[in-house]
Order: structure tokens, then C-alpha cells, then sequence
């Protein structure tokens, strides 16, 4: 039982729905609860890098400072004891909490988004879109296709870049490219329309019409789903319990 073997579906939902309640929260203890209890039902049930979830992290972490830095230097909120002195501007005890609750719900948000992100593969979430939140084939497919397209759209840029070096541009360095895509850029274009050509001609002849089908790949909702959305709702309903 793990999040990668969740519902994509049932984990979205769920997810979405303990941070619509996290945002109601006011208090510095149910944001902390929630990051921790995140990261320590990530260690349990998932298998996730996390050299890779750190480097993820570093940008908010750097936000959720920015965050607590900003609140407490230029808070309007002036009730309370005065705790200390910054920059001339006296912080007081609302101050300290006001910015500790907003910094910390950056923290929260951004380990469950993680949690959501790295443990759920884009094409198994757009199955489950498909088959549980009756997404339409044409968005679900639309998606898929534009998934191929970077690869595609990659390797006719490496093309192009050839084709202009075999004619005798210098391209040496990543800057030299930089500056050479506005000359690429129209026939990568057209070459990217004949290709959306192709695919589209090649669905109808398969039979696509938009309307729902059958698919190779079923994703199932059973109890396990169930049983991890409600230890991420217990763990909300602690971290609210232990904020209140």
C-alpha cells in the first residue's frame, strides 16, 4: 500500500480538500502538524528520491523565508507584547505568530503538493480523470498528445540546428543557440503543425470520435485508496485538534 499505487483521482481530491481547510487555519501548529505529518506518512507509504523532493523544496523554502522575513518587518499588526526591535520597527507577539502561520502554510501546502506530485504518473491520473471523474477522451487525449509533443518538438530542434551548421552557422556555445532560435522558430512551428496533422488523421482512422471507450489501462478505486485518504484526513483533523 503505497501513494504511488493510490487513485490518482481519490489523492487529487483528497489533497485539494485538506488544503482548502488549511487555509481557514490560523494558528502556526496546524500548518507545522500537517508538513510533518506529510513528510513522515511520505516516509511510510511512498517510495520517493529525496535528494530530488529537496531540490524541489529549496524555491519554497526560500519563499516560506521570504515570507516570515517580510511579515515581520513590515506587519500591520501592532496589538500584543512587543518581543523585540527590527530595523527600527517594533514586532510584537501577533507579528511573530501572523508570520510563523504564513510561512509555515507555504511549507504544508508545498509538501502535500509534492507529495501528490511525485508519487503519481501524469498518464495514469489522466486514465483516472477519464474513468472516475468522467473527463471528456477529447481533454483527456488533447493532453496526451501535447505529453508526446516535447520529444518530438526536441529532436526537430536538434534537426534544425544540424541542418543550419551543415550550411555554415556557428552555433558553439548554449548562448549562440539562444540567439538563434528566432531564425528556427517558424519552420519548427510548421513542422510541429504537420506532425498535429498526422496524429489527428491517424486517431480518426482508428476510430476516434470524442465519445467515451474502452481503454487498455483500468485504474481502480479500492479500499487502499480509501485508507490512505483517511490517514491524511486524520492527520488534518489532529493538526486542527492540536492548533485549536
Amino acid at each position: 500500500m503505497t501513494f504511488q499505487e493510490m487513485n490518482p483521482t481519490i489523492k487529487f481530491m483528497t489533497v485539494t480538500c485538506v488544503m482548502f481547510g488549511l487555509a481557514f487555519m490560523y494558528n502556526p501548529w496546524t500548518p507545522l502538524i500537517v508538513f510533518l505529518g506529510t513528510l513522515i506518512l511520505q516516509t511510510l507509504f511512498s517510495d520517493v528520491s529525496w535528494r530530488r523532493w529537496g531540490l524541489f523544496m529549496i524555491p519554497f523554502l526560500l519563499t516560506a523565508l521570504g515570507t516570515l522575513w517580510t511579515t515581520l518587518v513590515f506587519g500591520k499588526e501592532t496589538s500584543g507584547e512587543v518581543l523585540f526591535k527590527l530595523l527600527g520597527n517594533d514586532v510584537t507577539e501577533e507579528n511573530v505568530m501572523l508570520a510563523a502561520t504564513l510561512s509555515l502554510r507555504v511549507l504544508a501546502f508545498t509538501a502535500l503538493s509534492l507529495l501528490f506530485t511525485l508519487t503519481t504518473d501524469p498518464k495514469r491520473f489522466v486514465y483516472s480523470l477519464m474513468q472516475q471523474a468522467k473527463l471528456s477522451p477529447k481533454i483527456a487525449y488533447s493532453v496526451f498528445v501535447g505529453f508526446r509533443f516535447f520529444p518530438i518538438l526536441k529532436q526537430e530542434l536538434m534537426q534544425l540546428y544540424e541542418t543550419h551548421a551543415l550550411r555554415g552557422v556557428r552555433l558553439e556555445t548554449r548562448l549562440d543557440h539562444i540567439r538563434h532560435v528566432p531564425k528556427i522558430i517558424i519552420p519548427l512551428l510548421a513542422g510541429a503543425i504537420r506532425q498535429a496533422e498526422r496524429i489527428a488523421f491517424s486517431m480518426e482512422a482508428r476510430g476516434f470520435t470524442g465519445e467515451p471507450r474502452a481503454t487498455y489501462e483500468v485504474v481502480p478505486v479500492t479500499q487502499r485508496d480509501y485508507l490512505l485518504a483517511t490517514l491524511l484526513f486524520l492527520l488534518f483533523g489532529v493538526s486542527v485538534w492540536i492548533g485549536a
